[in-house]
């Protein structure tokens, strides 16, 4: 599956200044079309997760326009899966994802269908009464995953979410990650620093630059899902990555001349 090219949500000479007097994003345009999985790619400090909470409405652009298209969004149309799970310590993994619900008005008891569905999904049955100290970091992250998409969103906003975990989780996650895209048919937009992890999950890339944070280039990856074990070590991936790799190595080449200037 590949998005339908309607444009979803379109960012308009985005920028965004702290009161430091720091840009950290400078004119940044940016379509994405429904039903895109479409990565942030670039280096810190290059605004990706700045882009994303301004998207999400959890900051306000200084100048630009956040345009989305198509149908008025409602407040369960946006999911957001963060860098650290961010769980409830206290709460249980059934708990944890019924919060999104709790705070629509949604009862404990009429959420069950929706949890029981999401937490399937994810590969979390079994696990509703644990809490997080109970749980793998993999599986925390699986929690807070379910805790996005509960809701049943119409984008999926993904922080690195993925960073922190091992590589063997990392590739579980992505794989699950996609099979869930693919059923569910909502949009994805996925901030990482990881190369190999945009265009295994991808089918665009946005690399960024930074300093201030810009886009630089965007990269259609070229590849058929499903996607697997077997794309991984094809010819094709490689030469997909070494192509995102060097738009990057351009990309902060910029960066390091800009900051000569």
């Amino acid at each position: 599956m590949t998005s339908n090219k309607n444009p979803f949500l379109i960012l308009q000479s985005i920028g965004k200044t702290f009161a430091s007097g720091v840009t950290a994003l400078d004119r940044v345009n940016l379509t994405v079309n429904e039903g895109d999985f479409m990565s942030l790619l670039g280096p810190s400090g290059c605004g990706k997760s700045t882009a994303l909470r301004i998207i999400a409405g959890l900051s306000s652009p200084t100048s630009g326009v956040v345009d989305w298209r198509g149908p008025s969004l409602q407040q369960n149309d946006i999911g957001f899966v963060f860098q650290e799970p961010t769980l409830l310590p206290w709460a249980s993994v059934y708990d944890n994802v019924w919060m999104p619900l709790r705070l629509r008005g949604v009862s404990r008891k009429d959420a069950e269908p929706q949890i029981a569905e999401v937490l399937e999904r994810v590969h979390l049955t079994g696990f509703e009464n644990a809490v997080p100290r109970e749980l793998s970091g993999g599986m925390k992250m699986r929690v807070s995953i379910a805790r996005g998409l509960v809701t049943k969103p119409r984008i999926l906003l993904m922080d690195e979410p993925f960073a922190a975990l091992d590589e063997i989780t990392r590739f579980k996650l992505n794989n699950d990650l996609l099979e869930l895209w693919q059923e569910r048919r909502f949009t994805v937009l996925f901030v990482t620093h990881s190369v190999f992890e945009s265009v295994f999950l991808s089918n665009r890339v946005t690399v960024m630059a930074a300093h201030p944070g810009r886009v630089f280039d965007e990269l259609t990856i070229d590849a058929p899902y499903p996607r697997n074990a077997e794309f991984r070590t094809s010819a094709h991936y490689a030469e997909l990555c070494r192509n995102t790799s060097d738009t990057l190595s351009r990309a902060m080449g910029l960066e390091a001349t800009d900051a000569v200037h």
